[in-house]
């Protein structure tokens, strides 16, 4: 989970750059608006998305995936 701390806020850009190059090479498609925006959309919903969370002992932060059905806590 430590080294993992470091490469979440990087996940979303390299998503978009993902998506890009499959779009781009593989499928060769032309750069365009809409296959910017369906680039960026899909990078949206498959990076993790953060909710702090009060509770009796303190805070918390739950990280939440699209297909992971547990949800990763942290203490802050």
């Amino acid at each position: 989970m430590n080294t993992l701390k470091y490469i979440i806020p990087f996940l979303f850009p390299l998503l978009i750059i993902l998506f890009g190059l499959i779009t781009y090479n593989v499928l060769e498609l032309e750069p365009n608006f809409y296959t910017i925006l369906i680039n960026i959309g899909l990078a949206y919903i498959l990076s993790p998305k953060y909710k702090i969370v009060q509770k009796q002992d303190g805070e918390e932060e739950q990280m939440k995936w699209l297909f992971y059905k547990k949800v990763v806590i942290r203490k802050i």
